[in-house]
């Protein structure tokens, strides 16, 4: 197999025209080379014009807690100033672009519609749109696949549950790169700002982030292996409940849990309905931070049989019906407050996209499936974004 290039590495490789021009890069330290340096050092290094940093939730160090308010300051590593875009905005000023005649963004994703630093690129778009600026996106590979057969719904409803964490309508796994999206927003949105991709090299976008032969470099706090970010996309609609996701432990979005769960019952119930996906074994955890911070909590460890076949939306949107019925007097709906949503209210439905989506687990189980079936079906999306596809 060809060693896959970024698109901050084919930038490094080629000689650039713009390279002294006056360049803003949104970012943070999860984005490096192939060669794991972090692109701002690498940039920097190359000679180019960097004259300030942008970040997104977590920080440009990606160590912030999930939903904290994150500062301006100054980058260690290159002496740069950082204008932080998760605090009381979420998108640049007019003075945070005035001194600025490109803006190079870099920063990964893990193909999840409720990750926010795809959403941190759309408001930088409209920025550049707006204050006549070129942005530039060096791509990166979806590392949870490009497959486009493998996105799932439910699509986003703009007009109730439009949020940080889910602006426009697309399904909750979208199947596509952070390039792709921004040439799909910016003709779908009527943007029109002055966009370019810078492409990655040998992607093959059936592929998944282990088959890459590069290291999984932690994302945010909560995503620190390449199986939680195949997980995610479903454990993630846990935290709108009562259930511990794992976060405060090492297997964040791996393993699920709470001081009252029947973990031997709800075993059963999953090979039943989601054996042929999942393989689970018991586990006790204590989780550090988070839901059930220092209590005992009796849970389950996911495994996924085979990620090419594997919906993981399904699969938790089962999950979270599997517990309630069968803890009725424990199971919760939970608020979820963050720096966009201080009150923390609706978050299922900011989730899934779905207004009113709790009253969907009120059903039977047999009409519950019916309905996620055909909930989670991405409608029209392959047609929609395959004319933007890089690859």
């Amino acid at each position: 197999m060809f060693m896959i290039y970024f698109g901050i590495d084919i930038l490094l490789h080629t000689e650039i025209s713009w390279k002294e021009k006056r360049i803003a890069l949104l970012t943070n330290h999860a984005a490096t080379t192939n060669q794991l340096v972090p692109s701002r050092l690498a940039l920097q290094k190359k000679g180019y014009n960097i004259v300030k940093l942008f970040s997104p939730e977590h920080g440009l160090d990606v160590q912030g807690a999930d939903g904290a308010i994150m500062q301006d300051g100054f980058d260690v590593l290159t002496g740069l100033p950082v204008i932080s875009l998760y605090n009381k905005k979420v998108a640049p000023a007019k003075e945070d672009l005035q001194d600025v005649d490109i803006v190079l963004v870099d920063i990964p994703d893990i193909g999840v519609r409720y990750y926010t630093y795809l959403w941190t690129m759309t408001y930088m778009l409209e920025a550049c749109a707006l204050y006549k600026k070129k942005m530039i996106v060096a791509d990166r590979p979806n590392p949870i696949s490009g497959a486009i057969e493998l996105s799932e719904g439910p699509m986003m409803d703009e007009q109730n549950c439009s949020s940080f964490i889910g602006r426009w309508h697309i399904p909750l796994r979208h199947s596509s790169t952070l390039g792709e999206l921004a040439l799909y927003f910016n003709e779908e949105k009527n943007i029109q700002a002055d966009l370019e991709v810078i492409r990655c090299l040998n992607w093959n976008r059936n592929d998944f982030q282990p088959s890459w032969e590069l290291e999984f470099v932690p994302t945010s706090p909560a995503i620190q292996t390449f199986h939680s970010a195949l997980l995610y996309p479903g454990l993630g609609l846990l935290e709108a409940t009562n259930i511990s996701e794992g976060r405060g432990t090492n297997k964040a979005f791996q393993i699920i849990g709470a001081p009252w769960l029947n973990t031997v019952a709800l075993m059963q119930k999953i090979s039943m309905e989601l054996g042929s996906m999942l393989t689970v074994q018991p586990l006790q955890f204590i989780p550090k931070e988070s839901k059930y911070q220092h209590q005992n909590c009796y849970g389950i460890l996911l495994q996924v049989n085979n990620q090419h076949q594997f919906k993981a939306v399904t699969c938790g949107l089962i999950l979270i019906k599997l517990i309630k019925d069968l803890h009725p007097d424990n199971f919760q709906w939970a608020a979820y407050p963050t720096n966009v949503n201080p009150t923390g209210k609706g978050h299922l439905d900011k989730l899934t996209g779905l207004h009113h989506s709790e009253a969907l687990f009120n059903t039977s189980f047999n009409d519950f499936k019916i309905t996620i079936n055909r909930l989670t079906h991405a409608g029209k999306w392959q047609q929609s974004i395959h004319p933007f596809l890089l690859y």
